[in-house]
């Protein structure tokens, strides 16, 4: 029997590069990887048999309309962050693609999509599709309409939290390239207090996770949907625990407040977006009954701030003592 065949598209990218490798060392499914720039893949593609990168743009996706009639498992990681072309390739040419796989062959699609389309009990945040940033509304509105394709009931959709990842052969993601950043002013980060939580998860986490679903599609009709994070952590919690590991002792905490906050901008005429406001006065940015490789009983690489820290390259500190 031929060996299962398996698009991933934007495997140059931060999830990309983690999920092409474990699919390369862990697995010997056929892989068909999909980039604009093949340079920029960092991956081993000569480590086995079976690995064909393929040089290509998702605005041009037709082009590979015969092959895609062909595969047995699509990953859709590739997006647009922003830009005029977002719109149409995180929507567009996405569900060109997705009308192009073979809904009698093809077993299951992973689609990407992002926490920020969801609200707390994991329902379409309506604010996400009226007053998102073009990558946010962008995401809002695929996924109403792929709902709607004759290979819907094969869709799975993982929505990833904050997501982080990124070393000397991966694309740092946005959010790690700013952690050294953060512990710079934790001098003055932890004298203070605020309300709001979030959940986070690594790239080679998801990749677990991701590798996990694929060899384990859904038995019944219905299309998945699993919100990637690990556990739920509050912003004070998250700052102790980064204070802990840098040996910065906290005398006190003050409260920041949201009103204090809106007056800081007022007062200041600072200039901020509909959806950058929404999600300040949100703050709760949770989810119920977020995934990670725990949830299946495999082992997480980066589960609590102190592992962010270790592996963001930001070394310990000793509180001293007199």
């Amino acid at each position: 029997m031929s060996q299962k065949r398996i698009l991933v598209t934007g495997a140059s990218g931060c999830i990309g590069h983690y999920l092409s490798e474990a699919l390369i060392q862990e697995t010997d499914y056929e892989l068909y990887l999909l980039v604009r720039n093949p340079s920029k893949l960092q991956v081993d593609i000569q480590a086995r048999p079976g690995i064909t990168v393929l040089q290509g743009d998702m605005q041009q996706i037709g082009q590979f309309a015969e092959l895609l009639s062909t595969i047995d498992i699509a990953v859709l990681t590739a997006t647009a962050w922003g830009g005029e072309e977002t719109f149409n390739i995180n929507v567009n040419k996405t569900l060109e693609l997705l009308k192009l796989l073979d809904p009698d062959r093809c077993e299951q699609v992973i689609y990407f999509s992002t926490a920020s389309v969801l609200d707390r009990h994991n329902q379409p945040l309506k604010e996400a599709g009226e007053i998102g940033t073009d990558y946010v509304s962008s995401k809002y509105e695929c996924l109403h309409q792929i709902s709607k394709l004759a290979i819907a009931p094969k869709i799975t959709t993982v929505f990833p939290t904050l997501v982080l990842g990124g070393d000397a052969k991966k694309p740092y993601s946005h959010l790690t390239s700013g952690i050294p950043e953060v512990t710079k002013y934790i001098n003055i980060i932890r004298f203070l207090q605020a309300d709001g939580s979030f959940h986070f998860i690594h790239g080679r986490d998801i990749a677990t996770t991701v590798k996990y679903l694929i060899e384990h599609p859904s038995a019944g009709q219905e299309p998945r949907k699993f919100v990637l994070g690990q556990e739920q952590l509050t912003v004070n919690d998250a700052v102790e625990e980064v204070c802990a590991y840098l040996g910065k002792k906290i005398y006190f905490r003050v409260p920041l407040s949201i009103t204090l906050a809106n007056l800081i901008i007022a007062v200041f005429r600072i200039q901020m977006a509909a959806w950058d406001r929404f999600c300040m006065n949100y703050r709760q940015f949770t989810y119920e009954n977020a995934i990670n490789p725990a949830s299946f009983g495999l082992p997480n690489y980066c589960a609590t701030m102190t592992d962010v820290l270790k592996i963001s390259g930001v070394k310990s500190g000793v509180v001293k003592t007199r």
